[in-house]
């Protein structure tokens, strides 16, 4: 165990961020667009496609790509203007979030966890939101999340992880289980129960004494995104942060906006297949047409909103079809698709990384009985 690696081996997230860009940051997202400027998030896109084999191995920190997602300006979408971003509305966002799912699921990920810790900064003091927003925007600097101890891992149990007030301030110990780009990224942005069993959220320097992390979990698939298990002893916090009235919660629509980039990228290797088999024509059709079917339902969900049932079986419906659509490319790949390193081999395993992330029970559920044949 221990902190991120030091050496000559080690390149800092933001050492591929060329100062000189500065000028040039808000380009996917701007002040007047409400929807990503295609051909930027298009240029995005081919960027991550390019850096994704590196991003796969090394993460998506190191290998450049969230860098390149920075200087392109979306990152700063998911930033309040007052926090030096761009404030892109949901559905601008979750139309960035399919297309970069589909080059590159390994970076996306990384990217909705960087979100999802922006977003609980951007209700943070104005004195905090000052300090640590800007250089997010940037690409100085980069944070991520880990607050599955409050939502969906170790419900069961004691607190995983606990904060105590002491003279000089607050202080965590315990374990935060999941944590994507712990050893990479400068800050993490995590939730623990106090004493009176209220909970907070807390923003942490990764180098802080105190706070170890595990080497990164080898997982079925998605390895890149070196998530690992973070753990606190006494360690000071950075910035506590009240956390909204209804706390924190899973299976929001950026989840959905993955499997469905995810879908994409596997029916390509689908509609590539069909090419040079006809009889291969009808299944894209039909897949093709549930695809678009169901990213209607997201992007209405993202301009109206959505009750949490619905929200729920969106996301049910998108997990299931993530799963078919990358099967069915394995199958019409054959053999060759059998063998580690073909895309049809990758998209499969990564589609049952749905199975398993921030799923609401009823998700998990639902996906429990479509797999068992009970309605």
């Amino acid at each position: 165990m221990g902190r991120r690696p030091e050496g000559p081996q080690y390149t800092p997230p933001h050492s591929t961020f060329d100062p000189g860009d500065g000028a040039r940051i808000a380009t996917v997202f701007t002040l007047s667009r409400t929807e990503p400027d295609a051909g930027t998030l298009a240029a995005a896109c081919d960027t991550l496609a390019s850096l994704a084999s590196r991003s796969r191995v090394e993460g998506p920190w190191r290998s450049g790509a969230m860098a390149a997602l920075a200087r392109a300006g979306l990152l700063a979408g998911f930033v309040p203007v007052d926090g030096g971003g761009t404030g892109a509305e949901e559905p601008a966002l979750v139309t960035a979030l399919v297309a970069i799912a589909a080059p590159c699921l390994t970076t996306a990920l990384a990217v909705t966890q960087w979100a999802s810790a922006v977003r609980i900064i951007a209700a943070a003091p104005p004195a905090v939101r000052a300090a640590l927003l800007p250089p997010l925007v940037r690409g100085d600097a980069f944070t991520t999340v880990g607050i599955s101890q409050l939502t969906t891992s170790r419900q069961h149990t004691a607190p995983a992880l606990v904060a105590n007030h002491a003279a000089d301030g607050w202080r965590l110990d315990g374990l935060c289980p999941w944590v994507t780009g712990a050893d990479q990224v400068d800050t993490i942005v995590t939730g623990a129960v106090t004493a009176d069993g209220s909970r907070k959220f807390f923003v942490v320097p990764t180098r802080t004494a105190g706070v170890a992390i595990d080497p990164p979990l080898e997982m079925l698939a998605l390895s890149g995104s070196r998530t690992a298990a973070v753990r606190f002893t006494a360690a000071k916090i950075a910035a506590a942060i009240e956390p909204p009235a209804d706390g924190p919660r899973t299976g929001g629509l950026a989840t959905t906006a993955l499997a469905i980039g995810a879908t994409q990228a596997a029916l390509a290797v689908v509609a590539g297949e069909a090419a040079n088999r006809p009889f291969l024509a009808p299944i894209v059709a039909g897949l093709a047409a549930e695809a678009d079917a169901l990213r209607g339902r997201l992007d209405a969900a993202a301009r109206h909103g959505i009750e949490p049932a619905d929200r729920d079986r969106l996301r049910a419906d998108a997990n299931g079809l993530v799963l078919r659509v990358s099967q069915a490319a394995l199958a019409a790949s054959k053999g060759a698709g059998f063998v580690c390193g073909h895309p049809a081999e990758r998209l499969a395993r990564e589609a049952l990384f749905f199975l398993v992330w921030s799923c609401p029970p009823a998700v998990t559920s639902t996906a429990l009985c479509e797999l068992a044949g009970l309605a």
